[in-house]
């Protein structure tokens, strides 16, 4: 890429950078790791990138739940500044916080967050054993969760939970809110995503209406 201007493909990507990226203390390289070799398909295209796509072997997990890890690494110093400007740095894990993310892109940069570190499915409550819609978001930083939940508040009127699970914080939306997030993250049937999760969002979106 060679000029960086806010798009719904770039946002996309910015998404998921926040969820599975990592940017190299040496100020310039960055990459992506997925177990979905498509995603890698999908933010390179967003991203305009040329560079190959491998087996992750080494540096941290080969594999997640079994599956096998493809990563694909990068040099580019614009973008690196860019992303530590707007709050996104090396070991961004447990220290990123609010990001610059401009209203109008926001969607965009939702779906690829939890395309990387979200779900989208079911869960039994534990009084009316009844299925209820769930959306979850990952995150080892609390402050990052927080600063989300608040921007989701004010542009959908949706207020969610945050809660402490297993050296992470999860925010969650049910019911209503978790449709209200479907029709605001895919406005579109064009835009990128990850298709099983779009599928499953468009399905329990369906029922719930």
């Amino acid at each position: 890429m060679e000029k960086i201007i806010w798009s719904t493909n770039f946002a996309y990507a910015l998404g998921l950078i926040t969820a599975d990226g990592n940017l190299s203390p040496d100020g310039r390289h960055l990459a992506f790791v997925s177990t979905d070799i498509d995603l890698m398909g999908t933010f390179k295209k967003c991203l305009n990138l040329k560079n190959r796509i491998s087996l992750k072997k080494s540096g941290g997990y080969s594999k997640i739940n079994g599956k096998k890890c493809y990563v694909v690494q990068f040099g580019n110093v614009k973008l690196y500044n860019f992303l530590t400007n707007i709050g996104i740095g090396p070991n961004k894990s447990k220290t990123i916080g609010p990001l610059l993310i401009p209203p109008a892109y926001l969607a965009d940069f939702l779906r690829g967050l939890i395309d990387g570190d979200g779900s989208i499915g079911y869960f039994m409550h534990p009084e009316s054993k009844r299925k209820q819609f769930r959306i979850r978001i990952t995150s080892a930083s609390v402050q990052f969760l927080a600063w989300l939940r608040k921007r989701l508040t004010i542009q959908l009127g949706i207020k969610g939970s945050i809660e402490k699970v297993v050296r992470a914080y999860q925010l969650n939306y049910y019911k209503g809110d978790s449709c209200k997030i479907v029709r605001f993250m895919y406005y579109s049937d064009k835009v990128p995503c990850l298709k099983r999760k779009y599928d499953k969002a468009m399905l329990m979106n369906a029922r719930m209406w």
